[in-house]
């Protein structure tokens, strides 16, 4: 899926136009309100993120299952953290993603070579 963010970023007054709608989104997104991060958000299914989640570090990887944890334990509560535990957008930072876009171009380089032909010259 194609994004838009790169045409966005390269312009600064659509940039400053449209921070506060993305930071309205993510607030009404309501994962902010039980602690988690954008990145916890992402889904494990996919093999490429199971690598990712592999090549965390052990405290990010706790600090990640206690997040989706807490937030299941409030989800059947039907609760949300008080405000001051709430996940402010400074510290909602992309963590996973990098990993997996690196996962994603170390296989489309692994699927380059492995389709690379030999060409011999006479």
């Amino acid at each position: 899926m194609a994004s838009l963010a790169p045409y966005i970023l390269t312009r600064p007054w659509l940039t400053k136009l449209l921070k506060p709608v993305a930071n309205w989104y993510a607030s009404a997104a309501g994962y902010r309100q039980l602690g988690l991060r954008a990145d916890d958000l992402i889904n494990e299914e996919n093999e490429d993120v199971l690598k990712a989640l592999g090549r965390l570090d052990a405290r990010e990887s706790y600090d990640r299952i206690f997040r989706i944890r807490r937030a299941v334990q409030l989800s059947l509560q039907q609760k949300i953290l008080p405000r001051t535990e709430w996940t402010k957008p400074e510290e909602d930072v992309k963590y996973l993603e990098p990993l997996v876009e690196q996962i994603k171009k170390e296989n489309a380089e692994k699927e380059a070579l492995d389709h690379l032909s030999i060409v011999k010259k006479h």
